[in-house]
């Protein structure tokens, strides 16, 4: 069989049933053999960019996934780039398959010929061009290790078309894949680990999202049952713990933490970090502020993670599950042996917290405030909802106020935090789930960078509702530019002279996305919101296409973040929860 043939056959051995790309003369062989060979379904994207988010949205749907994108030589390979850096900064694993201009013409400036592989190395576990057909079988085989082994993240396999169309021998039905490596702590690791929380008086567990790569939320859960111990789930962990468990401490953060998170983490004496990389978003750049007073044990896949932002006290490298399943079994006996502290004091007054630090998000304005809108989005959405997004305000603010249950129910690009994520990804998550309600927020700026995207959802058939926050600003980098006191490049307003009923919010969202295909939804007034967001849902479900519903903002909103980098020093630009009625969705009723 050919190569490419081999190659096709070697992804569906290895689990593959969905791929996402854009095709191209160099990648037109390998085409042709997913086309005869069968088994795999392919989703045509507008650009490869997109296909890579695409890929990533349906990695992180479910465990075991592995997205995979694929493209044709040249700018496709380049287009993947961004794609590549944010599976890697959040460990995701993805593949990305791209066609290369025949390999005797590699350095003679062939048509679309780049060297992707050497550009690719930085944001890859692997990046290579194969130039001997035999090798193919092994490279595939080489990737899907890598990218489930240790710290798990992406590959990019580079193949020149004359490459993939030689025939070679390989025989699919004795392949098998490669062993997974994973490094698993000792129990004379985890007893030592343990010794330590036992030794605090205000321990808490920050739970990263190895815990939810390893899929092992469970497992932390019974843990932080056994022991009282609450937990505090970074960006990329949320969910690990339902947010209405009675051990969610809620989140840590310059700007995606909870008022009563940081409170609590600011009370603390003991944090066990599982599964986490100690990212500034949550611990803020003023390390002292966060380290200060607290024994520090941290377990993390990756050894040369231990010790990377600071050194902690104690240093386990083992996978997430490997580590939980030996706290769970030194902690029972503990418990047994009735040697495990009463924490129930900690406990109460992390409550007490939860029930009083709490932020406003009932506000009756027109043009309506957004905080109104993450209220009739948690009153709209269930606890089954998954929530795709990644950068800008409209997700810090999100993150302070909405509500999630379960892993892999938050999907946001963390690290990188790419514009234009949104859309792509939370296809790529619909298409791994099409059961479950996908629910997409972005801001506006978010929105039009891969609009184009959307045609997508409505070729294949792909429904999701798309939460649209719109002040026609760059909300986020206008708030940061308050410190140097200037307003400069972020505005985004004009009128529109083809819809003049929108003012100064410039562009037609609703048109574009009716031309695109899909569904949309235009609110200007917070008490027709929840209407909106169940029309939505129905038509998204009666049509079979993404909705779009667009929340019209009032143009400025600072939202709560620290304006130094430091987790003790949050600052609350707007009117906080005084009275039961200004958080009425908040997950404990607030305290008065």
């Amino acid at each position: 069989m050919t190569a490419a043939r081999a190659a096709v056959e070697i992804l569906k051995r290895e689990g593959v049933s969905n791929a996402f790309g854009v095709p191209g003369a160099a990648i037109n062989p390998f085409y042709k053999e997913l086309k005869e060979s069968g088994g795999i379904d392919h989703t045509l994207a507008r650009h490869v960019e997109g296909a890579s988010h695409m890929a990533e949205g349906y990695t992180r749907a479910n465990p075991g996934n592995i997205g995979v994108c694929i493209g044709t030589s040249g700018p496709a390979g380049t287009d993947m780039i961004t794609g590549l850096y944010s599976a890697i900064g959040d460990s995701i694993p993805i593949l990305c398959i791209t066609g290369q201009a025949p390999s005797h013409l590699l350095h003679k400036e062939d048509f679309q010929a780049v060297d992707i592989a050497t550009i690719a190395k930085s944001v890859a576990k692997m990046a290579v061009t194969v130039l001997e057909a035999a090798q193919v079988p092994g490279v595939f085989q080489q990737a899907f290790h890598l990218m489930r082994s240790g710290r798990p993240g992406p590959v990019l396999i580079d193949l020149p078309i004359d490459v993939q169309q030689t025939e070679i021998e390989f025989d699919p039905e004795t392949y098998e894949p490669l062993p997974v490596y994973k490094p698993a702590a000792t129990r004379a690791q985890i007893e030592k680990a343990i010794g330590l929380l036992l030794e605090s008086e205000r321990p808490l567990i920050v739970a990263g999202g190895g815990i939810i790569n390893a899929d092992a939320s469970d497992l932390l859960v019974e843990f932080a049952e056994i022991t009282n111990t609450p937990v505090v789930p970074t960006l990329m962990g949320w969910g690990t713990i339902p947010d209405d468990h009675e051990l969610n401490a809620g989140m840590v953060g310059q700007q995606t933490g909870h008022r009563y998170g940081n409170a609590t983490f600011l009370e603390s004496d003991f944090v066990l970090g599982l599964g986490n990389r100690w990212a500034n978003r949550h611990t803020g750049y003023k390390l002292d502020v966060y380290t200060q007073g607290r024994t520090f044990v941290h377990v993390d896949i990756e050894p040369t993670q231990i010790g990377k932002i600071f050194a902690p006290d104690y240093g386990i490298t083992s996978d997430a599950k490997a580590a939980l399943e030996l706290f769970v079994e030194v902690a029972k006996e503990l418990k047994a042996a009735g040697k495990l502290p009463d924490r129930s004091a900690w406990v109460a007054s992390h409550l007490e917290r939860k029930e009083t630090l709490l932020r406003r998000t009932h506000f009756d304005d027109i043009p309506m405030k957004p905080q109104r809108v993450y209220e009739e989005m948690n009153k709209a959405f269930g606890k089954d909802t998954r929530y795709v997004t990644t950068i800008g305000l409209s997700q810090i603010a999100g993150a302070q106020m909405l509500h999630v249950y379960k892993p892999r129910h938050w999907i946001n690009c963390g690290q990188a935090g790419p514009l234009g994520w949104t859309i792509p990804a939370a296809l790529g998550v619909a298409k791994a789930d099409p059961d479950t309600q996908v629910v997409a927020l972005s801001g506006d700026y978010d929105f039009q960078f891969m609009i184009e995207e959307l045609a997508v959802g409505a070729q294949h058939r792909i429904p999701y509702v798309h939460v649209l926050v719109n002040n026609a600003y760059l909300g986020l980098i206008r708030q940061a530019q308050i410190g140097l006191d200037i307003n400069f490049q972020v505005n985004l307003e004009f009128e529109n002279q083809n819809s003049p009923e929108l003012g100064v919010y410039g562009v037609d969202h609703v048109k574009v996305a009716e031309g695109l295909g899909c569904k949309a939804i235009r609110v200007t007034d917070p008490s027709e919101l929840g209407e909106a967001l169940e029309r939505a849902k129905k038509l998204a479900q009666d049509h079979q296409v993404p909705v779009v519903v667009e929340a019209i903002l009032e143009r400025i909103t600072n939202i709560s973040m620290s304006p130094t980098a430091d987790i003790s020093a949050v600052k609350e630009f707007e009117e906080l929860a005084t009275e039961p009625g200004h958080a009425p969705t908040s997950i404990r009723p607030l305290k008065v």
